[in-house]
């Protein structure tokens, strides 16, 4: 099988598997090293310390497969319908976290059926399939390879899929036939995502502040939230954010995906957050161990969902009561950092 054969046969292949889009770039010195230099030193990666530890291999996809010529990057939708609102006592967890199991091992899977054709029809090629996890600028690479190109929110648009969508890429020194890179920004002067982020974690187009965006604090930060400000505009966000997707034109017409496991989950769309401060340890893991929101662990999903509650608004005051009485009883058995939030809500409440 020649090089092209092969080429558009594995794209046939990850169509079939459920990757809406698909595109081929040569492994390159990283794009953006000098802008990601500048990220660092600004502090804006916040407690991802992983970043600056690995800063040197993302400067080329070798460091994730040595003798790597080829990137095929991969597209997987994951939205199927608008979210429920989120009452009083609730809290909205992010879209690609509503469904039944984690998209890294959903993706994985296909990402080994995709390297067993590669190395049947090439036995002597090397594969690795990487989602999110790998020293690797996934969006940028994405754009090399046709997919779209980086949106003023930092995420990857599409105009097909708007931006609901994961990111995978299969690494390998088989020589593919490469796709011309995506050049246009189809932004143009729109700033809805950059206006519309509560706590203004964007200092400037295209530019993250991690240190303020809603998804970090409740998935990535550890301890408590010092700004009280932050706290208080994180509601009614207890895993992740959605606002700057919501809000994008690009996505009001996105494609939607139909994987029945992205699907969302009706205790998770959105999830009752009394209920959340009531579960053991043991009830917790069973729950959430094999869903994104593991990320967070026991403490963080805990402290999140007290600073969801401390910034709610109840309209009627059983309601304010009865989230106190759930807070309070809670707080002798809770990590250090959801003690804190815990206390704090009940002050604000």
């Amino acid at each position: 099988m020649d090089d092209r054969a092969l080429t558009d046969d594995l794209k046939s292949l990850a169509r079939d598997l459920g990757f809406a889009e698909v595109g081929v770039c040569a492994a390159t010195l990283a794009p953006q090293m000098a802008e990601f230099d500048e990220w660092l030193a600004r502090g804006y990666a916040g407690q991802m310390r992983y970043l600056p530890q690995r800063r040197k291999a993302y400067e080329h996809p070798r460091d994730v497969l040595d003798g790597v010529t080829r990137l095929v990057m991969l597209a997987m939708p994951y939205r199927s319908k608008p979210p429920a609102a989120a009452a009083a006592g609730q809290g909205r967890v992010a879209c690609y976290a509503q469904g039944t199991a984690d998209y890294h091992d959903v993706i994985h899977r296909r990402l080994a059926a995709l390297a067993e054709f590669l190395k049947r029809e090439r036995p002597e090629a090397r594969v690795r399939g990487v989602v999110d996890t790998a020293p690797l600028f996934e969006r940028q690479f994405a754009r090399l390879a046709g997919l779209g190109w980086q949106g003023k929110n930092t995420l990857l648009l599409n105009q097909r899929l708007g931006s609901w969508f994961f990111l995978a890429a299969l690494l390998t020194d088989a020589t593919l036939v490469c796709d011309e890179p995506f050049t246009p920004d189809h932004c143009g002067t729109c700033r809805a995502c950059l206006d519309a982020c509560p706590t203004q974690a964007f200092p400037q187009p295209y530019v993250l502040d991690a240190r303020r965006c809603i998804s970090y604090l409740t998935i990535e930060h550890r301890g408590p939230v010092a700004d009280e400000t932050l706290r208080k505009r994180m509601a009614p966000w207890v895993f992740g954010c959605d606002v700057c997707q919501e809000v994008c034109p690009w996505n009001r017409k996105a494609a939607a995906g139909n994987e029945p496991q992205f699907e969302p989950l009706a205790d998770r769309n959105p999830l009752d957050l009394l209920e959340l401060l009531t579960l053991t340890g043991k009830q917790f893991r069973e729950r959430f161990r094999k869903t994104p929101l593991w990320r967070s662990r026991r403490e963080g999903m805990l402290r999140n969902a007290a600073y969801v509650l401390g910034g709610a608004r109840f309209r009627e005051s059983a309601d304010r009561e009865r989230a106190i009485k759930t807070l309070s009883a809670a707080i002798p058995g809770l990590p250090p950092a959801a003690r804190d939030a815990a206390a704090w809500a009940i002050e604000r409440l």
